[in-house]
């Protein structure tokens, strides 16, 4: 008879009970399973029809009731899957150090974690759960997270998922982490650091770092025309950072937006020095050979580990001497304000991490509440001397002693 279901073709009737099955459920025979069929916003858009097995009936029933509320079938594939899909359109949207960042998020903590689950499973409080197991401080689980908020954003635009569960949950604190301010070197620190850096680019490249707060990639990118030596003031405008596969690639500062640094007098004969004799579009701190610096170059260059030793810091990194920089400048008594626009934060909570106002708080409440015991005692109050600021390109800056050839190797 023509219509006739086969082994391979679905039956509307159920062999269990030899009852007519409900519209929009077949059972195959060739699976041994009942089957729905959905049509729903396919990955590459437009419309698709995907078709789903399953070995009861109930079970057949509660997923297309799913689908007829709005439920939408490709929520069933994995965010690995979806990961496949969608990443180019991640990679294209973020600068190039942070889809390298991502890009290890990912394959280190996301995708062992939470890969494998379905885009309709994954939860606010599953995501909490993985957390714990991620490695790395902060900074690193907030990569994490922000690279998965970006995938189930993409999948909920889609309409794959209802809602972002990501969203829901609360970032890791960088006030948990490492102060900024416990990484900053000591001004007898920077002087050792820099008297046993060979004379020549690195020290000069060095300098800057601690000298102006710059992020490696802006010191790196700097042109001779970008420092105004008469005024004092460097223009921040452009950086360099590696592109997804390793190549030099230059683009605006990490807020987007040109700043000024100070061209404080203790960098002044450094850049001079890297200035002499180039014109206006020449990198201003170059290599030995006329190439671009990197922090790994830098560090061979200077013997990054003998610095260390010599300093007492094994875990120095030269991110920290931006660190530094911000703190001996809240040292000299610069307003918050002032250190925001010199850095280039785009908050003035990231700002003031680098304050040490607080750290005085307990010390200061102290000798008020004695004062006020001996008061009411009849005592005089010990009265206390309060240091004025100091002058960035006076005492706290002062001009660089002559220093040694370098270091004996």
């Amino acid at each position: 008879m023509a219509g006739r279901p086969t082994r391979d073709t679905p039956s509307r009737v159920d062999p269990r009970t030899g009852r007519p099955l409900p519209e929009g459920i077949r059972w195959r025979a060739d699976r041994q399973r009942y089957q729905i069929r959905v049509v729903g916003p396919s990955v590459d858009g437009g419309a698709a029809e995907r078709s789903r097995t399953f070995l009861t009936l109930a079970e057949a029933k509660r997923e297309l009731a799913k689908a007829v509320a709005g439920r939408n079938p490709n929520g069933s594939m994995t965010l690995e899957q979806w990961h496949e899909k969608y990443w180019p359109a991640i990679a294209s949207s973020v600068r190039p150090a942070t889809g390298r960042s991502y890009g290890v998020a990912w394959r280190l903590r996301v995708k062992p974690s939470l890969g494998r689950h379905r885009l309709e499973d994954i939860t606010s409080p599953m995501i909490e759960s993985a957390m714990v197991a991620w490695s790395g401080g902060a900074s690193a689980k907030n990569d994490a997270l922000a690279v998965l908020s970006r995938l189930l954003d993409g999948a909920r635009r889609s309409r794959f998922i209802d809602y972002n569960p990501a969203r829901e949950v609360k970032r890791p604190s960088m006030r948990d982490s490492i102060s900024p301010v416990s990484r900053a070197l000591t001004l007898d620190q920077i002087q050792t650091l820099l008297d046993l850096v060979p004379e020549g680019a690195y020290r000069g490249y060095l300098a800057a770092l601690v000298y102006t707060g710059m992020r490696a990639g802006e010191a790196t990118a700097l042109r001779v025309g970008d420092v105004d030596f008469e005024r004092g003031i460097i223009r921040v405008s452009r950086s360099l950072s590696p592109g997804q596969r390793g190549e030099l690639i230059e683009q605006s500062p990490k807020s987007h937006k040109s700043r000024d640094v100070p061209l404080i007098d203790a960098l002044r004969p450094y850049a001079e020095a890297a200035a002499r004799g180039k014109q206006s579009n020449d990198l201003l701190f170059a290599g030995p050979d006329g190439g671009r610096l990197t922090n790994h170059n830098a560090r061979r260059g200077a013997d990054w580990e003998t610095l260390r030793e010599a300093i007492g810091r094994p875990d120095l990194r030269i991110h920290d001497l931006r660190h530094t920089f911000a703190t001996i400048l809240f040292d000299a008594g610069a307003s918050a304000p002032d250190v925001q626009a010199t850095l280039g934060h785009s908050s003035l909570q990231v700002t003031e991490r680098y304050s040490r106002a607080r750290e005085g708080v307990a010390l200061r409440a102290g000798a008020a509440l004695n004062d006020a015991l001996k008061s009411a005692a009849g005592e005089p109050p010990k009265r206390t001397s309060r240091r004025a600021p100091a002058d960035l390109n006076g005492t706290l800056m002062a001009q660089p002693r002559e220093r040694p050839g370098g270091i004996a190797r």
